[in-house]
């Protein structure tokens, strides 16, 4: 049983800034638990300068200190912020302070998130055959999924094939460009059937298919799902698998979560959250990395991942 599900059923001493200090020397919080309608999804604390509420990430119970990392967290920030119930609020300002300071791996190892409605996000990100003007039949070239653990919100898994096209096998300079893949990564590679065969096996492996396991894809974007894979599926007359007919689009997450459209997508989100970009744009494994990064963070301040596609 959780901390949070024991909250409903048993009192618990309340955590006053009184207790940090003998708690936190022990290596343990003790007692704090937010009142039911905060439990599960934790304490919600001021606005960040982007105008989001923040998730105070330290909820006692999931949480564990040492007296050492708290005494290097006490020189990085100060005093700063202890609220009246004794729960640091860790602003993003602290926390970018703290990652300076190399606090990342501290951090996540301390700080629980919220529970999300999956067990696992399948992070997904094609890239196609392009030119200007643009080409048709598009196809796909690169198919990547990231399997990302809901709970800790760490990727576990990865599936990559690069695909051959048919229709237009010969790659354009302009794609080449643009996605970093150049003719020998597609020549000789299995055809989208074989390669989707294949995801259907890694998905079997990871026990993706399981009836019990939820699990959802994750784009940036309805393009990957809505309109590429069944279009070109249609085109050669596959069939879609009915995994692939629910999904959730970041960017309508990330607008719901931050009140703002990302205009120039993981771009925007990216500098929205002050994160790094990872590797190269439009390379199908790197947008996914961001993505799953974005994600995390996210989910770091308190945002529950909800399905956005529409029945099909």
């Amino acid at each position: 049983m959780s901390a949070g599900e024991r909250a409903f059923g048993e009192k618990k001493p309340r955590l006053t800034p009184a207790h940090w200090p003998k708690a936190l020397a022990a290596g343990s919080a003790v007692g704090y638990h937010a009142r039911p309608s905060t439990a599960s999804v934790g304490v919600r604390v001021r606005g960040d300068a982007s105008g989001c509420s923040m998730l105070a990430p330290l909820q006692t119970g999931a949480a564990r200190f040492s007296s050492y990392l708290l005494s290097r967290a006490r020189k990085v920030l100060g005093s700063h912020l202890l609220s009246p119930c004794g729960v640091p609020e860790l602003c993003s300002i602290s926390t970018r302070k703290l990652a300076a300071h190399g606090f990342g791996a501290a951090m996540a190892a301390m700080v629980p998130f919220p529970p999300q409605r999956y067990h696992y996000f399948l992070v997904l990100d094609f890239e196609a055959t392009c030119d200007k003007p643009q080409i048709h039949p598009q196809e796909i070239i690169e198919f990547p999924i990231l399997k990302l653990n809901g709970r800790t919100m760490e990727i576990e898994s990865t599936f990559h094939m690069y695909v051959q096209p048919v229709v237009h096998p010969q790659l354009t300079p302009f794609c080449t460009e643009l996605t970093g893949i150049i003719q020998a990564m597609v020549d000789g590679q299995p055809s989208l059937q074989q390669v989707l065969e294949r995801v259907d096996e890694w998905m079997a492996k990871e026990g993706l298919l399981d009836p019990n396991v939820k699990s959802i894809f994750v784009t940036c974007g309805d393009w990957d799902l809505k309109v590429m894979l069944p279009g070109q599926c249609h085109y050669l007359g596959l069939p879609v698998a009915d995994y692939f007919k629910q999904w959730i689009n970041l960017k309508k997450a990330y607008s719901f979560a931050m009140g703002c459209w990302p205009k120039n997508g993981l771009l925007d989100m990216n500098k929205g959250l002050s994160l790094q970009h990872i590797g190269r744009p439009h390379s199908g494994i790197d947008d996914c990395k961001n993505i799953a990064n974005i994600m995390k963070t996210l989910a770091y301040r308190g945002f529950i991942f909800k399905q956005t596609s529409k029945p099909f």
